[in-house]
């Protein structure tokens, strides 16, 4: 063979290296971050088992972080303190797995947890103060005044048991108290057997509690840019890095727990889903709240990543101007309210009337939501499912109201 033929032949072999090399570097991570042939396969007499009865747990613990760390399935099953234990094919374990079987090893996760409105007020916003403990009311009450100690809903009382139970506490149970004295449930977010860092940072996972009329984050996210961006580039993203060391470059596109508890190039992790808050956005008339500035501060940090300064703060200033304009608008219906109350023309019984519920959806449905809408980038839900609706519903409240004036005189 000639010198001339080899060079070719080097030649082209190695520019078909180069090319695949390429190539690959240009594969979204879905592809290229599978998990290796030697990936860590479950043994023992739990793996066997489950292997045949109940395979896809043993899959899902497999491909986990858990796994790789050599965290066995005892480990989290066993019994911690106050737990009822079940005799299950030769072992004892836990009868019920907790949020206090997870803060064995993540304690300082389970104490930020336990800060947030995610942990008691979640449970006690339906069945108000029952369920809990003295000293677990006293703990809640020094971060979120009167959401723990308070009456059951009245709304869920009057739509009944089955709604209370199935539909209600489906999601409010992230904030469960335990038998065994702790309070949640971390599976809610991060799932059992997977416990997922990737899951919880899906914007879908957030979604299975704040969707719908009443809180509809997840159909403003989807709305936003940070939405739109995220769907189109997320095969890209490396959403199984680690909260404490995120970078942009792993996440260039925020889902709700970037900027809502993940470090992001070095900034603080959390797991306390209040600290970057600074309203109240879910009460009717939304005021400050008392951790106002550095909640503010702290979020804006986040932001500060992504966005200059200019940008966040024409942002906060115009978000804040919606936040003002339908605080007027709430309290304009509630002075309405009040005084046919005080005329007698409404009952004291709650949800028995209709205008009742109108002004219910007007705040809760429509004010939450052009509220929300601000604060995330959605100006369809801040003004057509928001302030659109604001202005129907308080104009049939007014007509409601002229005609209860009106029979009241007649009689």
């Amino acid at each position: 063979m000639s010198f001339k033929s080899i060079f070719i032949s080097v030649f082209l072999g190695t520019a078909l290296i180069v090319t695949a090399l390429i190539f690959n570097a240009k594969r979204p991570l879905t592809e290229t971050d599978q998990p290796s042939p030697d990936f860590v396969r479950a043994t023992g007499k739990c793996a066997t088992c489950h292997r045949r009865e109940t395979a896809a747990v043993v899959h899902q613990f497999e491909h986990s972080e858990h796994a790789k760390h050599g965290v066995t399935c005892l480990d989290c099953h066993q019994a911690a303190e106050n737990q009822e234990t079940q005799a299950h094919r030769g072992f004892t374990i836990a009868k019920h797995l907790t949020a206090k079987n997870c803060s064995g090893c993540h304690s300082t996760e389970y104490t930020q947890f336990l800060r947030s409105r995610h942990a008691a007020p979640a449970w006690a916003a339906v069945t108000g103060a029952k369920d809990f403990t003295p000293e677990q009311i006293a703990f809640a009450e020094k971060y979120h005044k009167g959401a723990v100690n308070r009456p059951a809903n009245r709304l869920a009382i009057a739509e009944g048991e089955s709604a209370i139970n199935v539909g209600c506490l489906g999601c409010h149970d992230i904030g469960k108290p335990n038998t065994d004295g702790s309070i949640g449930t971390c599976t809610d977010c991060h799932a059992r057997h997977s416990s997922s860092i990737a899951l919880a940072r899906e914007p879908e996972t957030c979604g299975q509690c704040h969707m719908g009329p009443d809180h509809s984050q997840l159909e403003i996210y989807h709305e936003s840019k940070h939405g739109v961006l995220y769907n189109a580039q997320k095969a890209d993203m490396n959403l199984k890095a680690s909260p404490k060391t995120l970078t942009t470059s792993d996440m260039s596109v925020p889902t709700c727990v970037t900027c809502h508890l993940s470090g992001l190039d070095g900034l603080n992790v959390t797991h306390d889903t209040t600290e970057r808050l600074s309203y109240w956005l879910f009460a009717a008339v939304s005021d400050k709240r008392p951790t106002y500035q550095q909640g503010q501060d702290a979020m804006k940090e986040t932001c500060l990543k992504c966005h200059a300064n200019t940008q966040v703060e024409k942002f906060y200033k115009e978000a804040e101007g919606v936040v003002a304009d339908t605080n007027l608008k709430i309290v304009e219906a509630e002075k309405l309210m009040k005084s046919l109350r005080e005329e007698g023309l409404l009952t004291d019984t709650a949800f028995d009337e209709a205008i009742e519920f109108l002004y219910f959806d007007l705040w809760h449905y429509y004010g939450r939501t052009a509220k929300h809408g601000a604060f995330m980038g959605g100006a369809d839900f801040v003004q057509w499912h928001g302030n659109y609706e604001l202005l129907l519903k308080m104009t049939e409240l007014k007509e409601i109201a002229r005609k209860l004036r009106e029979n009241d005189k007649k009689q």
